[in-house]
Order: C-alpha cells, then structure tokens, then sequence
C-alpha cells in the first residue's frame, strides 16, 4: 500500500509498532533483523522505494536507515547497483570471531560468578528448549534460541561496560551465528557451558566458551567459504 504523505507516521506505527524510537531506527531495527533470520540474503539489493512501500513510511527514514547500517556492516552501497546487504569476506568473519574469543570468554568467567541461580536455570531452560527444537527438526526455532542463549550469557556476567560493548556487536554476531548448520554440535557445547556455569567453574566455563568460538568459527568457514581446515 502507498503511504499518504499525511499519514506516514500512522501507517508507521501499524507497521512497525509505535514506540518512542525515532521512526529511522524503528526501520533499521526491523531491516537489520530481516537481514538476521535471512529475509534479506548477501547480495540482495535493498530498494529504499520498494522498503517504503512496504514498511508505510515515507522514503527518508527508509534512507536514514540504510545509513545507520552502512555503519553496523549491514549493508554496502556498490557502483550500478546501489545499496545491498553485505558480502561478507573471511575477513570480516575472523574480525567478529577474533572479538568473540575476548568478549565470550570472559562473559563465561564473569558469570560463573555472578550469575544467580535463577538466571543458570532460566540458561539451561533455553537450552532444553533448544535440544526439543532439534528433536523435532525445527531449524528456525534453533535459530531463535541459540540467539536467546547468546543474548543471556552478557546479561548474567552483571558487567555493564561488558554489556554495553557486545551490544552494538550483537546483531552481527546473530547473522553470522545463523550460518551455521551444524546445531547439535553447537547445542552439545551450550549444554556443556551450562554445566560448568551450575558448578561456578569459572576454568572450565571460560574453557568451553573458547571451544565454541573456535566450533563456530570452523563451521562458519566451511559453509561460507568451503574451508573443511
């Protein structure tokens, strides 16, 4: 439907929910998601005409948007074809890996000690659900949940300057988590970090966030880029 010009934030609100956020990351925050779950796949190219359109908004915060991730690494602007979503190169995988080796780590050693004994078993209540979602085969629901243990592990390090420095990381670690296609060697190691979380071994916490950074980033390789090494 074409938005009216009177009525673009009302539209606006129906589409994307009315919040207090500017309307331009209300849009960012729904296309940078779109991107995660693969709505938007590497390549594609995102039309601010067409995203308009669909969104009911007007063209400029759709614009504002594409800006704001440009600089998150979303998206890209190529000669001849204009803005697309990001091709990722093992550059730029290695660069998030190589992050998450520090961040990861160190959330696993945090949390062990500070983490409550609710937030272990609200953890470990993911994890169940996770390992039922791949009983069942249910691919979409491993993806939503291995994002929900990824997103609780900086909640329960209680750090916030570590909080806040993964959060602006996280989206691009989710999308690139998403590639993976291997879940039951992935889940194998969540539960395994649940354990030593429950024992609050901070050793063998930190010992198997750095085994699941090292896992993650060997699939990745081998989907992404046809590394079996």
């Amino acid at each position: 439907m074409t938005p009216q010009p009177s009525s673009a934030g009302t539209a606006a609100d129906a589409t994307i929910g009315a919040t207090h956020q500017p309307l331009r990351e209300r849009v960012r925050d729904l296309l940078r998601d779109q991107i995660v779950r693969g709505d938007f796949v590497p390549g594609d190219r995102l039309v601010e005409r067409v995203l308009a359109e669909e969104m009911g908004v007007s063209r400029v915060p759709v614009r504002e948007a594409l800006t704001l991730l440009k600089g998150e690494g979303f998206v890209q602007e190529v000669p001849r074809r204009g803005v697309i979503v990001t091709v990722l190169a093992k550059e730029d995988v290695d660069d998030l890996f190589d992050v998450r080796v520090a961040l990861d780590v160190q959330c696993a050693r945090l949390a062990s000690a500070r983490a409550t004994d609710a937030e272990i078993q609200a953890l470990a209540a993911i994890a169940d659900e996770a390992d039922a979602a791949l009983a069942r085969g249910d691919l979409g629901a491993i993806a939503e949940l291995n994002q929900a243990f990824h997103d609780a592990l900086p909640r329960m390090a209680h750090n916030r300057i570590l909080a806040s420095t993964i959060e602006p990381l996280e989206g691009r670690l989710h999308w690139v988590l998403r590639q993976n296609r291997s879940p039951e060697i992935l889940l194998a190691e969540h539960r395994e970090l649940v354990e030593a979380l429950a024992k609050r071994d901070a050793d063998g916490a930190a010992d198997v966030a750095l085994r699941h950074v090292d896992t993650s980033r060997a699939l990745c390789h081998e989907i992404m880029f046809g590394d079996e090494d």
